[in-house]
């Protein structure tokens, strides 16, 4: 997708689609209060142009409610969508990326092949600049599509998407934002695009090839290391996921300094970011129920957002030293695969009691977060899609996040206000702790049916230690099951934005 920024008059652009916001003014008030559309535009024409619908109370704008008018009169461009925006008083600038998301989605099976997408005009207390990197970022997601692999997929992109900002405005800062935009929305779907690949597509030494070419691209360090590392290291958990494939693990290193900052030097924080990469799940010798058994590519998605973020860091040049541990393996049910039952022992030393092969994430971030620590990291945070438990005690609205250190988790909640992720803090503590000491071992790794989740984040607690750290459970938010107006079903790419966000506020 190309695309641009421009502050052109609405009225005389000349293009297939011009979409722009409104929202419902009407407060909450009164028995059966009514929809009150407005449109957040200032130009005259295009409010004559949609004015006879506008008023007829057809539309409600409804979020990600559309309306679409063929040959808009006193209008140069042949359609003329309209996309709401919900109640006025509860629009932020995410509601404005998911429209952008949605006139995209809106255009792309209709054959529309580019798009003017006019900026709205919201209250004083929103920054245009925001405003304008949310609708590139919401722009550049709506457009991907996960049918990679069908013989007869039609190129349904949208090719052009310029977005128009009411002239008057700061330029500079207008497109610094957009460009910072469009970096963020491909990042994500750098993301979405290597959660979706099928494992025999996306084995743990390709998705280590995958990691080396963009890091190419964008000028990080990167290291791909296989099962001669993990056993020189002695990772043993992460190993002992490994040990029942015929595909090698990979154990993928990125590294970012920014200017003006001495490789190793000792000032200032080092940021370590680990993901889970288990490019298949069959559960292993536990092995998972047949059904849905085909989602379990998506395993690896956790790996996949500390990816997609460090392109976006190698990009925007935070000035902040990072570091990127991905941990990939194939869990399979082998001869050669650990039992139930078995002890492995971790890098740390400590000893962990195999109760279910299936809690096999937590082996393979064990190590990452100790390898983390080992090569300089202050801060830690991790993504993975690592419990079933999470999706039942949240849903699919919000992820898990958990933090042993309420000032690093402060700066991860500021940073949700930006990247628009939802993201629910759940609790640790000596209770959850508990469940999961072993009777034969220091630590085994599953703690029972209750409080999965946070038994989970406290084997991996284990492994932080008192490094300041943050874990992330997307198992319920990294697929959409059902398309959104604004986004494909398929892999979702959260945590990207998030973590860039956190990154940056150091």
């Amino acid at each position: 997708m190309q695309t641009e920024l421009s502050f052109a008059g609405l009225a005389g652009i000349e293009t297939e689609l011009l979409a722009v916001t409104a929202v419902d003014t009407q407060s909450a008030k009164g028995p059966e209060p009514k929809p009150a559309p407005a449109l957040l535009t200032s130009d005259e024409a295009v409010r004559a142009a949609a004015a006879t619908v506008i008023q007829s109370g057809e539309f409600k704008a409804g979020a990600n409610e559309t309306l679409l008018l063929h040959a808009p009169g006193g209008l140069k461009a042949k359609r003329l969508l309209v996309v709401g925006l919900g109640k006025q008083d509860k629009v932020t600038v995410h509601s404005v990326r998911n429209a952008a998301g949605t006139a995209v989605r809106f255009a792309k099976p209709r054959g529309i092949r580019e798009l003017v997408f006019a900026l709205p005009q919201l209250d004083s207390e929103t920054p245009a600049p925001a405003l304008a990197k949310a609708a590139v970022e919401g722009a550049v997601v709506g457009d991907f599509d996960a049918d990679t692999y069908r013989s007869e997929r039609k190129d349904q992109r949208v090719q052009q998407f310029r977005l128009v900002a009411p002239a008057g405005l700061d330029g500079k800062a207008l497109q610094a934002a957009f460009a910072e935009g469009e970096i963020v929305g491909e990042s994500q779907n750098f993301a979405r695009t290597l959660v979706n690949e099928p494992g025999n597509k996306l084995t743990p030494t390709i998705l280590g090839e995958r990691a080396k070419e963009m890091a190419q691209e964008v000028g990080l360090a990167c290291e791909v290391h296989s099962t001669g590392k993990l056993h020189e290291l002695k990772m043993g958990a992460f190993w002992s996921v490994s040990q029942g494939s015929e595909e090698p693990p990979a154990l993928i290193v990125l590294r970012y300094e920014p200017e003006g900052v001495k490789a190793g030097s000792n000032s200032g924080p080092v940021l370590g970011l680990v993901g889970k990469g288990i490019t298949f799940d069959t559960g292993g010798i536990s092995i998972k129920p047949a059904d849905n058994m085909e989602k379990m590519k998506y395993d690896m998605a956790g790996g996949a957002a500390m990816l997609g973020a460090m392109r976006a860091i190698a990009l925007l040049k935070p000035k902040v030293r990072v570091l990127a541990i991905v941990c990939a393996a194939e869990n399979m049910p082998d001869g050669k695969a650990q039992k139930p039952g078995d002890v492995q022992t971790a890098m740390t030393g400590k000893t962990i009691e195999i109760i279910n092969t299936d809690a096999e994430g937590r082996l393979v971030l064990a190590d990452g977060l100790s390898y983390a620590r080992q090569l300089g990291a202050t801060h830690l945070i991790d993504a993975a899609t690592l419990t079933g438990a999470i999706g039942v005690a949240l849903g699919q609205v919000n992820a898990g996040a958990f933090a042993n250190d309420d000032a690093t988790f402060a700066k991860f909640e500021a940073a949700l206000k930006a990247s628009g992720e939802k993201f629910w803090r759940m609790p640790l503590g000596e209770e959850y702790a508990d469940q999961i000491k072993s009777d034969i071992g220091d630590i085994k790794n599953t703690g029972g049916r209750y409080g999965g989740a946070s038994t989970a984040a406290e084997f991996l607690h284990a492994f932080a230690e008192d490094v300041p750290w943050i874990h992330l459970d997307i198992a319920g938010m990294a697929w959409i099951d059902e398309t959104r107006p604004y986004i494909a079903k398929g892999p979702s790419g959260i945590g990207v934005r998030s973590i860039l966000e956190w990154v940056r506020s150091y």
